[in-house]
């Protein structure tokens, strides 16, 4: 017994390595393949309702807004009315020199042609309007027919198209509310292709020049693909839920992001695994270490992304309180696709996924280029000129932003011009009085004659005519003396709010009053939300480099990178892209992506930092080491995040345009300029003092002497 059980004892260490050896690799076997036939599962589920998405969209002006403002309401109630929402047009007849009078002649013919075919509002065949000069007229018409059926509005905006031609010099142009509505919703239909096609090439492209590899390229591309579709499907399940409204706006920005942040973590990821092929000879195990290196700093920025990004569910505007959720499940579904699938494809794969650049086992690593040694160099010889210059640089800039646009307008929401926006174009021109976009007040039916009275005396105001009634209101149809979009239009709907909403209990409507919530609500959200952003993202920074200090630094530089992003907008988008305005949301919008965004960069930064002053290193040698270890890799994240949000500048919709373009410069001033630049000469100049009130900042470190983390 004895001997027995002395030779088990003896016996069982000599065959515990092998065991756990042979456990290893059966592991490395098993656990890829599991990933990969999950994911596949999990894309077999999500394909479907992926698809469903672009069907879940809102485009129209008043889906942006908060069910609370007026002319939310009034387009409630004017949906509940008999024959639903009523959709209204413009025909626009112009002929340059003055129309002649078969020029009238045929427009009368095909307006009585247009009320034969339609069941049109109001009396027999639409009215025309001239203008003053004769050269211009136009005709209202307006159909309850269609309802709230986006098919069929679409049908009877193309049959009125069809109906009303021009030729030989005579000009026909179909706009108003309906003719936008449609217009708007073929842009965004066309939208989802081709911007998922130039966001694929660009990060390809990318790619290829960073990597080298035939093949490596390829894999953060497929991985990004499988989290787009997993977000698709997501957001369509939240939108069925929870009723978060999704528009093209919001889905665009989430494919962006999920192929701009998902492809920043495969850098960091793929980076780390190729260091470690070279300590480590198994694949598997050195994929392990790479997660285990990088992950924390991958999690951290997400959550630090996604957390900024919730914040935007205390908006008021409808649109960019969806758009928080939409874009963090982006994310959350970039993660989880770069942190799993990624990792078992480059498992599975081995080693020649990176041909020819094959990293050998007990290799030396190539040497590094000196490009942000030197400029760590040149940093730490004159920090606190660097930093002043800098700092001047950002505030001269961020004073562009007081030539920004006024508030985007109808007819200048497309980079090109489509026949709804022409037409409105056309009618501006010739100051066609009365009667182009009427304003809707919707009154208490008892009360409707005494509303339609006080109205028509109200400044700007020049015909009030009664619509339809039901459910206790009515609808009146109110034509101002101003051209639509104009800041005339906007006085006529604040004097209609101010004369009749407190005294009748009525609500105003239409497209210039939903333009003028638009604004007066973004306005309010920025108050909101910036403060929340601030606050969260500064407390995530605070758990993670358990420091004030650092956190303040690096939150006052990606203000001070918004300031100068928005104000070179205000330089470029007028005098060059010629846009004659901006979006309302534009501000708040550009302000959470971009804090959220160059936080993410600053952590990769300042954990770097913190890591190296944990093993004893002096405080400039550590933000110098930082700086020279993770300055390509910010820099390849951050070229690569910026060429996805500059696919936005192919956009035909000017907020897409001008948030692609302030964000895809916000991260190329905080890539090169303050990562690389002021927030190293500030930790130069601030030396330990950074840290505090931590340990790192109390105490001088020593090695083998560091605190714990």
């Amino acid at each position: 017994m004895g001997a027995t059980s002395t030779k088990s004892t003896a016996d069982a260490p000599a065959q515990a390595p092998p065991r756990r050896e042979k456990d290893g690799r059966r592991a490395a076997r098993l656990v890829p393949w599991g990933v990969l036939v999950l994911w596949l599962a999990v894309l077999a589920l999500a394909g479907p309702m992926a698809g469903s998405l672009a069907g879940d969209q809102q485009n129209r002006a008043v889906d942006y807004l908060p069910a609370s403002a007026g002319s939310t309401r009034a387009a409630a109630l004017q949906d509940a009315l008999p024959g639903g929402e009523a959709t209204g047009l413009l025909v626009v007849y112009h002929r340059d020199g003055g129309l002649t009078a078969a020029d009238r002649a045929t427009a009368a013919g095909q307006m009585a042609d247009v009320a034969k075919a339609h069941r049109l509002t109001g009396a027999g065949q639409p009215r025309g309007v001239r203008s003053e000069d004769g050269s211009t007229l136009m005709y209202p018409v307006e159909s309850t027919e269609p309802g709230q059926d986006d098919a069929a509005v679409e049908a009877f905006v193309e049959d009125v198209r069809a109906v009303a031609a021009g030729g030989d010099g005579l000009t026909v142009q179909v706009g108003g509310p309906g003719a936008v509505g449609t217009d708007m919703k073929e842009v965004y239909s066309s939208l989802d292709g081709p911007l998922l096609y130039t966001t694929v090439a660009v990060v390809a492209v990318l790619l290829i020049l960073i990597y080298r590899s035939p093949l490596l390229w390829l894999l953060p591309l497929l991985v990004a693909g499988a989290a787009d579709a997993t977000a698709m499907a997501a957001v369509h399940g939240l939108h069925r839920a929870f009723d978060i409204t999704v528009t093209g706006q919001s889905q665009g920005v989430m494919t962006i992001l999920v192929f701009g942040a998902g492809t920043d973590y495969a850098l960091l990821l793929v980076s780390r695994y190729r260091e470690e092929l070279r300590r480590v000879p198994r694949p598997y195990d050195a994929m392990r270490a790479a997660l285990r290196g990088c992950g924390p700093a991958v999690l951290a920025s997400s959550a630090t992304v996604a957390a900024g990004l919730l914040c935007l569910l205390a908006a008021d505007l409808n649109s960019s309180r969806g758009m928080g959720p939409i874009a963090a499940v982006g994310v959350l579904c970039a993660l989880a696709a770069m942190t799993t699938l990624l990792p078992a494809l480059l498992v599975l794969l081995g080693r020649r996924v990176f041909w020819p650049l094959v990293p050998v086992y007990g290799g030396e690593p190539p040497a590094r280029r000196g490009l942000f040694t030197s400029m760590g160099g040149s940093v730490a010889r004159r920090p606190l000129a660097v930093l002043t210059g800098g700092a001047v640089l950002l505030g001269a800039l961020a004073l562009g932003a007081v030539n920004l646009p006024g508030g985007l307008k109808n007819d200048g929401a497309f980079t090109s011009t489509p026949e709804s926006v022409a037409a409105m174009r056309t009618l501006a021109r010739a100051d066609s009085d009365g009667g182009a976009q009427p304003i809707t007040v919707m009154a208490p039916a008892g009360r409707a004659a005494e509303v339609a009275a006080a109205a028509r005396t109200t400044e700007g105001v020049t015909a009030v005519e009664r619509g339809r009634s039901g459910g206790g209101w009515t609808e009146l149809s109110v034509t101002a003396r101003a051209v639509p979009d104009s800041a005339g239009e906007a006085a006529t709907v604040e004097a209609l709010r101010a004369e009749l909403d407190g005294r009748y209990g009525t609500y105003v409507g239409g497209p210039g009053a939903q333009q003028l919530d638009l604004a007066d609500t973004s306005a309010r959200d920025r108050l909101l939300v910036v403060p929340l952003v601030l606050l969260s993202v500064l407390l995530v920074l605070v758990a993670l480099l358990r420091s004030i200090v650092a956190p303040l630094l690096l939150v006052a530089a990606v203000i001070a990178v918004w300031g100068a992003s928005l104000g070179i907008g205000g330089l470029v988008f007028g005098p060059l892209f010629g846009f004659g305005g901006t979006d309302p949301a534009l501000p708040l919008l550009s302000f959470v992506f971009l804090v959220a965004l160059g936080v993410d960069y600053g952590i990769f930064l300042m954990h770097r930092m913190r890591e190296e002053s944990l093993a004893g290193a002096a405080p400039a040698a550590a933000a110098l080491t930082a700086l020279r270890t993770t300055g390509g890799v910010i820099a390849s994240a951050g070229l690569v995040l910026a060429a996805t949000f500059s696919v936005l500048l192919s956009m035909p919709l000017v907020s897409l345009v001008e948030l692609g373009f302030v964000i895809a410069v916000g991260v190329l001033l905080d890539t090169f300029l303050v990562r690389t630049c002021l927030v190293t000469s500030a930790s130069l100049l601030l030396g330990r003092r950074v840290w505090w009130p931590g340990r790192l900042g109390r105490s001088a470190q020593h090695p083998g002497n560091s605190p714990t983390p």
